[in-house]
């Protein structure tokens, strides 16, 4: 069952949603979602620089990306084709009965934006910054602003809470990450 806008707001209140900082619920809360804005910190592939990624090298994703911060008021223009790692300014806490659902926004679906490739769900324990896996489907260059929402959060009930909630996994390679953390596919098992 997805939470509505007035069962959002008691999550809020009770804190089983946390959300940092607070969003502005006139803007932020929808029917049945929380937009979160983008923040200013991305990861640019380097992609002229390497043939191809070897996942399974132990964290050499800051060699073949690099990261940019963006001032407030300046754009991040996204080429057609780019494909950036990005993360929202909020950090997010979800209670061990709940899952949060990442979805694109439609205004910049329309512009070839996605905003993500496939990391949309959010496990019941999750608690940190959601990274955006930003691509350009589109034939013309877009301009994005730290600030701007990017994104909705949609939370969904549980039949009961998670015996192991994500934060308390022994191998959650993304708990509490801040910012665009990189692919931390090297940590899999690969036989």
């Amino acid at each position: 069952m997805m939470l509505s806008d007035r069962d959002l707001k008691k999550a809020l209140q009770t804190g089983r949603i946390k959300i940092s900082p607070a969003p502005d619920l006139k803007t932020q809360l929808g029917s049945c979602s929380i937009d979160l804005r983008l923040g200013r910190t991305f990861r640019v592939f380097e992609h002229s620089k390497y043939p191809y990624i070897d996942s399974t090298v132990k964290d050499y994703s800051n060699e073949i990306t690099r990261l940019v911060r963006v001032k407030n008021g300046e754009p991040l223009i996204m080429q057609p084709g780019d494909f950036i790692l990005a993360s929202t300014l909020e950090r997010v806490t979800i209670a061990s009965d709940l899952v949060g659902r990442l979805e694109g926004r439609s205004s910049l679906g329309r512009l070839g934006i996605v905003v993500h490739s496939t990391a949309s769900v959010f496990d019941p324990g999750w608690d940190g910054q959601a990274v955006l896996e930003l691509g350009n489907l589109g034939r013309m260059a877009v301009a994005l602003y730290p600030g701007m929402r990017i994104c909705a959060m949609t939370f969904e009930l549980l039949s009961s809470p998670a015996q192991v909630p994500y934060s308390k996994k022994k191998h959650a390679k993304y708990a509490m990450q801040k910012g665009p953390a990189e692919s931390r596919i090297y940590k899999d098992n690969v036989p």
